[in-house]
């Protein structure tokens, strides 16, 4: 891969401690070639409440705000805070910035940067907010569109969607979304062991994995609904649904009245543990009612483990039906209860399903970093183009 070149300094803004959101800047900074062994061509501004172990001490964060929401409720909006963010970008004097998460303040900043003359990326994580998002996120969305200069999707879906409302293609870029779930000591320690060339370090076992925070758009209530049809059928086999993270269960579920057969560990899992499970689950679950993308699907591929996914937003474009994993329809407790009787009737066909998989990411990795780079490089010019990286390219 390129580096980028020594004179080009990157500054990533994002205002509000979202723990995921920091993981999915904590990658770019990391893993895109963009920063020397000092790490003098990567600055981060952020909340002084942000999750720094996700990132490499040599990369230089800048706290000029004290943030502890997601930042989309009207009280984050502190004018001489949001003076202090523009001030910590200012002085920087970087080539490109990047902002990558959402936060009320991020319009005003665009407008204020654009005016510098600062080229700006802005991701849209949400383009269709999932159920229980808050209101502001569709107005948030409309006015971020029009201020960035360019907009960084992680669907084909929302790179078409885009484009059909009139966005110039110059100014709407995609490619998939390929970070993992853990700081950067663990990433470091774990992209070392070579999966994809030597497998040892992950296991088959009967556990059926849902990872992540219980939202009532992560559709846990459709997959404890489909888990109890099979056990009235007795056909889990030696299966165990494992369900990890915090949350509340969605009625009528509690933690006393659960199917058997289901662990839940109600609570926020940290690296080693989160690690441990993907090393040993069969099938990474994701049995989403509505839903733009998730990284867990490539964080299931980079650890070998097939994939469980419904239909919904760019899902269906990480995943290649029987080979990499299985597609389920949304809100339909039934249907998901058929395909993982399929997923655990063939569990010989999971460890071949996984390296596929891990093929998978072993393809789309370093082109992602090879068209993000390009973006990059290209958009600090005049006469910016559109990148699109599809993240159901065929495997060879």
């Amino acid at each position: 891969m390129p580096a980028i070149p020594t004179t080009m300094r990157i500054c990533y803004v994002l205002l509000s401690p979202t723990f995921g959101m920091h993981q999915y800047t904590a990658e770019l900074a990391h893993h895109h070639g963009f920063h020397p062994p000092a790490g003098a061509n990567v600055h981060l501004v952020t909340t002084q409440v942000y999750p720094a172990d996700r990132y490499a001490a040599a990369i230089p964060a800048h706290t000029p705000l004290r943030a502890h929401n997601t930042g989309l409720s009207l009280h984050s909006l502190h004018l001489r805070q949001l003076r202090h963010t523009w001030q910590a970008i200012r002085q920087l004097r970087p080539d490109l910035v990047h902002v990558t998460g959402p936060h009320l303040w991020n319009v005003p900043l665009l407008l204020a940067l654009k005016r510098a003359g600062l080229p700006v990326i802005h991701t849209i994580h949400d383009l269709e907010p999932h159920s229980g998002t808050s209101p502001l996120l569709h107005l948030w969305n409309q006015l971020t569109i029009g201020s960035a200069g360019h907009i960084l999707v992680h669907g084909q879906r929302y790179q078409q969607q885009l484009l059909a409302r009139g966005l110039p293609p110059g100014r709407v870029s995609t490619i998939p979304l390929l970070h993992l779930f853990l700081g950067h000591k663990r990433r470091a320690q774990v992209q070392q062991w070579g999966l994809a060339s030597s497998p040892d370090r992950v296991s088959y076992d009967p556990i059926l994995l849902f990872f992540g925070r219980l939202e009532a758009y992560k559709g846990v209530d459709d997959l404890l609904s489909a888990w109890q049809i099979l056990v009235a059928a007795r056909q889990t086999g030696p299966y165990q649904l494992h369900l990890a993270g915090p949350g509340r269960l969605p009625d009528p579920w509690t933690p006393a009245n659960l199917p058997p057969g289901v662990r839940l560990t109600n609570r926020l899992v940290g690296d080693d543990e989160a690690l441990a499970l993907f090393q040993r689950s069969s099938l990474v679950i994701l049995p989403y009612k509505d839903a733009t993308q998730s990284a867990l699907i490539s964080a299931a591929y980079f650890f070998r483990k097939p994939v469980l996914v419904t239909r919904t937003g760019a899902l269906p474009e990480y995943v290649i039906t029987g080979q990499t994993g299985f597609l389920s329809e949304p809100r339909n407790p039934p249907a998901l209860a058929e395909t993982l009787l399929q997923a655990i009737t063939r569990p010989g066909d999971l460890p071949a399903m996984g390296a596929t998989g891990r093929a998978w990411y072993d393809l789309h990795a370093p082109q992602a970093q090879d068209t993000l780079l390009a973006l990059y490089q290209q958009f600090r010019q005049p006469g910016s183009q559109s990148f699109s990286l599809s993240a159901s390219q065929p495997i060879r």
